[in-house]
């Protein structure tokens, strides 16, 4: 340790100091003369210069192997591609769910959703009262299975009803769904492009709790994932049923 350290002072430029002061001192005693002096000076001025030249040569390289480093960095980044879909699990869904929410824009579609999981106040102001109030969000459009009609009526709608935004919700378009398929799609904020919460009824991403269906695992569905077509023509077939 002590070795490393030694090795890291600038013995060259301390040489050259010492150098320095000593002929100082000699001339001040009148040892040495003037002509000596001006030959420490200059063998100092050529020491200090190839010093300069040195360090600078060093910055040089220490630049290069940082652009380098830049370089390669930049390469792995883009070999790494995002992945078209993401679990989300138990632990992480309801503050997924909040998020993708807050941070949806423009026409929003609630696909073949449980009604069931916004009987509970905290899970709708949770789950849903967040993307009814975001003031980023045109409309929403909910497509349901006409079996969840009473649903609507008795707890969700009173809900949307005393939210900001409320207007925004469209009328539910009722059709006959034989899908396991369930989704909320949306534009991001943040990624500029359509992405998905996906879900499917049924074990193990569905779990009874209390007489309802609550979703225990679903997929993130990114921007740009060849699913997001597919979730587009489904909701586009509901229009057709």
């Amino acid at each position: 340790m002590k070795t490393n350290k030694l090795l890291s002072y600038e013995w060259d430029a301390i040489g050259g100091i010492l150098a320095a002061v000593t002929a100082i001192v000699l001339h001040l005693l009148h040892v040495v003369d003037e002509q000596v002096l001006l030959s420490i000076v200059l063998a100092l001025m050529a020491l200090l210069f190839v010093n300069f030249m040195r360090h600078a040569l060093n910055n040089e390289r220490t630049a290069e192997q940082v652009e380098r480093t830049e370089h390669a960095v930049r390469r792995i980044q883009a070999a790494l591609k995002t992945p078209d879909v993401m679990l989300v699990g138990p632990r992480q869904i309801r503050s997924a769910s909040e998020a993708f929410a807050r941070h949806m824009k423009g026409d929003a579609i609630w696909f073949n959703v449980c009604l069931s999981m916004y009987k509970p106040q905290p899970l709708f102001e949770a789950l849903l009262r967040p993307a009814v109030e975001n003031p980023h969000v045109t409309s929403i459009q909910f497509v349901l299975d006409e079996s969840q009609k009473a649903l609507w009526q008795t707890e969700v709608l009173p809900k949307i009803d005393a939210c900001a935004g409320a207007s925004k919700v469209r009328e539910p378009r009722w059709c006959r769904l034989a899908e396991n398929t369930s989704f909320i799609l949306a534009d991001s904020q943040h990624s500029g492009g359509a992405e998905a919460l996906l879900s499917f009824w049924g074990e193990p991403f569905m779990a009874q709790s209390t007489g309802r269906d609550v979703p225990r695992y679903i997929f993130h569905v990114q921007k740009n994932s060849e699913l997001l077509p597919h979730l587009v023509e489904l909701a586009r077939g509901s229009e057709r049923a």
